[in-house]
């Protein structure tokens, strides 16, 4: 498949480039003195991802400690209620272990850690996903761990930081700034700056400096892989369209690597928040410029000065400034369509999924629920795979204290 003269045929293999670009966006804009700790992991992941003991062994830990592969589930009474004739499904991460597709990459990189002789992992996390994901596979292969969450996040997802606590690790409340995700990673960048000889940075998406976006893309593409199979198994044919949520992009983009080379629509959904004015929304592919934060350039969220802008969604995994650079190329070249869910419609979207199907999605997950309700609404025949990323146990008491049970 040719689209905007990339060949998807060979797509994967192309992108990114050897230093780590997607056209004009990736990249490695990082401190003198982290440029060798960047090219050891570079040069540690393509040998290991080459490697058949390693993905055999990665093979083994996602079927029997993980519980791949995930689920598709037919949302009939959803898809009865839009009454247009349009079917939805659902990719079902949320029954990946520990309740998100986080997992999918943090065990690749706790066994690249080990590979490495490391005896620390260190990360950033919003909605805490990432943290138990990483906490989790640090306990599996013995690992110390440290996680950098912001203040304000610490207090929307307790249950996750219990459980942080709990398999082992160290959460770190960061006080900076507006103390959510990009204050996060700014910690867990300068304290990895400090501790590199012993520790390795997990990032949790699908940014930071190269070759983050390529590990972690290849990590999660598991996602898309599997779900394209399943999919053409249950009905016989690709679905007429994919909708997954964005942030950084690690879950779209582990879905979207399934489905870039057929003819299928790809939705990207970002976070509108309370509406379009600075600092109510992230939807940094929607309304941002090129610029660089944390390593790499993509698109972002600038303020006057043309510093990473404050952004804010109810979704605590959403709110950052930026996105990941493979979805900043794919973005210009028009393959994937990035669009827009508020507030109000994604907490609707969290109870109707809830009641209708038995399925309480994460409110980042919830995004894309109710951009595939939308689209679905719209089109008059057809199919919507969604990518429902995580599930909702860590929002309940969030959600239940700010806006009720509907």
């Amino acid at each position: 498949m040719i689209f905007n003269d990339v060949n998807f045929d060979t797509y994967l293999k192309n992108y990114p480039t050897e230093d780590g670009f997607f056209g004009k966006y990736g990249g490695a804009y990082i401190a003198p003195e982290l440029k060798a700790a960047m090219q050891e992991i570079s040069h540690a992941y393509n040998t290991i991802c080459k490697s058949r003991k390693f993905i055999d062994e990665l093979r083994r830990i996602r079927r029997e400690f993980q519980g791949r592969p995930t689920p598709i589930s037919h949302l009939q009474r959803l898809s009865d209620k839009i009454g247009t004739g349009v079917q939805l499904y659902a990719k079902r991460e949320d029954l990946n272990h520990s309740g998100a597709h986080k997992l999918n990459h943090c065990m690749g990189e706790a066994l690249l850690a080990k590979y490495m002789g490391k005896k620390k992992v260190i990360a950033e996390t919003g909605a805490g996903q990432h943290g138990v994901a990483l906490a989790t596979a640090a306990a599996y292969f013995g690992l110390e761990c440290d996680i950098y969450m912001g203040k304000v996040d610490i207090a929307k997802q307790a249950p996750n930081v219990a459980r942080m606590k709990i398999l082992g690790a160290r959460v770190v409340e960061v006080t900076e700034g507006l103390q959510t995700l990009k204050e996060a990673v700014d910690a867990a960048f300068a304290a990895y700056a400090k501790e590199y000889k012993d520790a390795i940075y997990c990032i949790g998406s699908v940014l930071g400096p190269h070759p983050f976006p390529l590990m972690v893309r290849d990590f999660q593409s598991v996602v898309g892989i599997e779900a394209r199979e399943q999919f053409l198994d249950m009905t016989g044919e690709l679905p007429d369209a994919v909708v997954a949520c964005v942030g950084g992009g690690s879950n779209a983009m582990g879905m979207f690597a399934g489905f870039l080379n057929d003819p299928v629509d790809i939705y990207g959904i970002e976070p509108l928040g309370r509406g379009t004015a600075l600092g109510d929304h992230a939807a940094s592919l929607k309304y941002g410029t090129e610029g660089i934060m944390h390593g790499f350039n993509s698109i972002m969220l600038k303020d006057e000065n043309g510093e990473p802008a404050p952004v804010y969604s109810v979704a605590s995994g959403l709110d950052y400034p930026s996105s990941g650079p493979e979805h900043a190329f794919l973005h210009d070249l028009g393959r994937v369509k990035y669009d827009v869910i508020n507030d109000d419609e994604t907490i609707d979207a969290f109870f109707t999924l809830s009641k209708l199907e038995g399925i309480i999605p994460a409110i980042e997950s919830s995004h894309a629920v109710a951009y595939g309700i939308k689209l679905a609404q719209q089109m008059n025949k057809g199919s919507v795979l969604i990518n429902l990323s995580g599930r909702g146990d860590k929002d309940m008491d969030y959600v239940i204290e700010k806006y009720g049970i509907r």
